[in-house]
């Protein structure tokens, strides 16, 4: 329960904090350069799943991202054996998870501002994404790891 008030529910704040800003600062399509030809601020809507795929299926993530919400929340609370990995990565996850619901139950979509262009093939630039999809992604890479160190400790 510590990750939840320490992790998660901060970097859920954090996720809503940083989209009420670019609401107010930034027009919809409009763009505010922090460092050129590098990263940007925008005010993107996404009414689909990663990288503005499934475009339109608002309610159909709505009742994903609640089982997600469901089986992350069991997951967290249940007893089991301390795991640092499996525990902050689901932490990591819930917050993400509730940061793009709550975008979806708001406002109907979910609001992407963060815009970097990497300067590499196919990545140029890289889609727009938010703090809650940042925490889902570094939680995707810390549950790989994580599988990858278990195997090994386990061979």
């Amino acid at each position: 329960m510590r990750l939840l008030l320490f992790l998660s529910l901060p970097l859920y704040a954090l996720d809503q904090f940083t989209k009420q800003l670019v609401l107010r600062i930034i027009g919809p399509y409009d763009a505010r350069i922090v460092v050129p030809e590098f990263f940007t601020l925008v005010n993107i809507t996404n009414d689909g799943a990663a990288f503005g795929t499934f475009k339109g299926n608002n309610t159909f993530f709505i009742g994903i991202s609640i089982l997600a919400l469901v089986v992350v929340t069991a997951l967290l609370v249940r007893p089991h054996r301390a795991d640092s990995w499996r525990d902050v990565s689901l932490a990591l996850l819930l917050a993400g998870i509730l940061g793009n619901l709550t975008d979806r139950l708001v406002y109907g979509h979910v609001i992407d501002f963060l815009l970097f262009n990497l300067h590499v093939r196919y990545a140029d630039p890289w889609p727009t994404f938010n703090v809650a999809d940042s925490c889902i992604s570094i939680a995707v890479v810390l549950f790989i790891i994580h599988s990858f160190r278990r195997q090994k400790s386990a061979g």
